[in-house]
């Protein structure tokens, strides 16, 4: 099977090109840096050409609110008419967990966007929802710092491993698509504020971590259950304990997507 991970050098997609290609397909990992570009097209129609499917985990870059869901609108137009000429059987689009319920973030309204697009295409599709990554908790400190302070918001989340996540996106992307949404989350519900107290202090950080009810998670308010999944989740078994011991220097994990 031909697989194109569109976004293949960032954090996710790196690493489910490797994960592809050691279960035997023929997988292309497609950037800028190889010519491919999803906001122009360019590269687009070559990269595509017999693929079977495709993973979109392109990322906008850090921008407005509204340059974020343009970019999500005119990527995801892009790539879906590029697969529609090239006879793509699966488009698949990693998106976050509260992309439909949390409308004050910039970023979820973005992804929300990005949503509608593939579930109206047309196109045969699988959307999968991630929770928050492990690797990505440096990110949120590190946004949410003022001098030696932290002030993140207390609602539960329930982030996940990125090697977990990648074992699922392999899974849909190798399989027939849905037509809907999967949603996927690390085994373990914890308050923002804490799971990020814990992971500063395995890191020896000085920093002082206070749970702030009016502190913004990618610039929105947050109301309890916003960031958790349904019941029919996929539910992954890597714990923080876990992870955080067998992951090296996480604190220098990529951010990119």
């Amino acid at each position: 099977m031909k697989v194109v991970v569109l976004g293949g050098s960032g954090l996710i997609g790196s690493r489910l090109v490797a994960q592809l290609a050691t279960r035997g397909h023929q997988v292309v990992s497609a950037s800028r840096a190889t010519g491919v570009d999803v906001v122009t097209g360019a590269g687009l129609a070559e990269v595509l050409a017999g693929a079977d499917s495709v993973v979109d985990v392109t990322n906008a870059p850090p921008s407005s609110a509204d340059d974020i869901a343009d970019f999500f609108r005119t990527a995801t137009a892009n790539v879906l008419a590029a697969e529609a000429t090239a006879g793509v059987a699966h488009h698949v689009t990693l998106s976050v967990v509260g992309a439909d319920r949390v409308h004050d973030s910039g970023y979820f309204r973005g992804k929300a966007v990005q949503e509608r697009l593939v579930q109206t295409s047309g196109r045969p599709h699988t959307i999968v929802r991630s929770t928050q990554f492990f690797e990505f908790l440096h990110v949120i400190a590190d946004s949410a710092t003022s001098g030696h302070e932290v002030r993140l918001s207390p609602v539960l989340f329930q982030p996940v491993a990125a090697a977990d996540l990648v074992e699922v996106l392999e899974r849909v992307a190798t399989g027939a698509p849905t037509n809907g949404v999967v949603e996927v989350a690390g085994p373990e519900q914890v308050p923002i504020a804490d799971l990020v107290t814990r992971a500063l202090a395995r890191a020896a950080d000085p920093r002082v971590v206070l749970a702030d009810p009016h502190a913004t998670y990618f610039d929105a308010e947050l109301r309890e259950g916003q960031l958790l999944p349904g019941p029919e989740a996929v539910i992954t078994t890597t714990t923080f304990d876990h992870w955080v011991t067998t992951s090296g220097d996480w604190r220098a994990s990529s951010s990119g997507a």
